[in-house]
This record gives C-alpha cells, structure tokens and sequence, in this order.
C-alpha cells in the first residue's frame, strides 16, 4: 500500500500563505513550501501538478483574509468610515498579501487591482446605499472615487514611501468621502457624468472663501 498522505490540501495552501506573507507571491515554489512545512516536495505535488494551481488557490485564501478585514470594518458605527481604517490596516499588517491582491498584474492566478476593487465593492455595496441613501449606481460610483484614494494610501503604504501618520490618512479620507458624497447629492448627472462641467466650475470658482 503506498504511504499515507501526512499533510491535508488546506495545510499546503495555508503554509504557502505563509511563505507570502513572508517573501511574496514569486517565493511560492515547492521547495520554499517544503521548507515552511519541513517535509519534502512530495507531499505537496499530491495535490498539485503545477505550483500555479497552488498560487490560485492561495491568492483566494487571501482574499479571505482580506474580506475579514473588511466585514470588520462594516461593523464599524459609520460603515465606509470602518471599511477605510480596515483597508488600510490590511495595507500595514499584511503587504505581501496586499501586494497580491492589488498590485499584481492580472495573470492566470491574480486578478488584478480592479477585480480585487471590485471584490471590496461588491462587500460595502448595500452598507452605502442604506447608509447613505443611495441608488446601487450611485454608491458604486462613490466607493470607486474613494477607493481610488486609499490605494493610493495603502500603497504608500507597501512600498514604505508614506510620508503620512494614520490620524492623517484617516482626516483625507473623511474630507474626500464628505466631498464626494456632497456632489453626488447636490450635482444632478454627476455620477453618470452628464452634468455641465463647465458651468459648475465657473460657479465653484466665482464664490469667495
């Protein structure tokens, strides 16, 4: 009878988790996974024939961690307002796997930063649209322009290029978010960009501070 598999699937995806976390997505080989494991290859090409199976199915597991970070942040008393602190907690504690999941090129194991954007869009979509009082066109449209402002933010963030304290990052996401979310109220055809940009601008720049 051959031997008995020592290690389950979900083992192997955890420890090549592991081996992002702490090398990144490009250190996943059998060899760095046997390492994390301390075993040999074998185990591992039990369940996998090619290491870009494992690395799709990692890249969801990261997505589940991800999502636990922004389920906390709906939880929060001001949804969106938790759904930012949590992203950008996401960015400090976790940058190899922010990494992958937002700043890796789409490929056959990654989706991108826009799949993973709308990932997050698709878990805050019903909070805004209670919350704020919106249509699902309108509070898709708004978390887009405040999502463009955290990745920003986070990725200052992983590229340890940040030249702001968290209190700060946290000050422009509320004034941005009060920005946004005042024109899409008071600016007919803004989120579906029919609206008269020139004479509003004219307007927005006669007024006196």
């Amino acid at each position: 009878m051959p031997p008995a598999v020592k290690f389950q699937k979900e083992e192997i995806i955890n420890a090549a988790l592991n081996v992002v976390r702490k090398k990144g997505i490009d250190a996943v080989t059998a060899r760095e996974i046997a390492k994390e494991l301390q075993v040999s290859v074998g185990p591992i090409f039990t369940w996998y024939d090619t290491m870009e199976q494992l690395k799709c199915d990692v890249y969801e597991l990261a997505k589940c961690h991800y999502r636990d970070y922004i389920e906390c942040g709906l939880s929060h008393a001001i949804p969106f307002f938790g759904i930012w602190q949590q992203y950008l907690r996401f960015a400090h504690e976790e940058p190899n796997l922010y990494r992958l999941l937002f700043l890796t090129p789409p490929n056959n194991v990654t989706g991108g930063a826009l799949e993973a954007m709308k990932f997050s869009q698709d878990l805050a979509r019903e909070s805004i649209m209670k919350i704020y009082h919106m249509d699902e066109h309108t509070a898709d449209s708004y978390f887009r322009d405040i999502w463009l402002i955290a990745f920003s933010c986070a990725t200052l963030i992983v590229t340890d290029n940040c030249p702001y304290s968290d209190e700060e990052m946290l000050a422009i996401g509320t004034e941005v978010s009060l920005a946004v979310c005042k024109a899409y109220k008071e600016i007919p055809g803004l989120p579906d960009g029919k609206f008269n940009r020139d004479e509003i601008f004219r307007k927005l720049i006669e007024k006196q501070m």
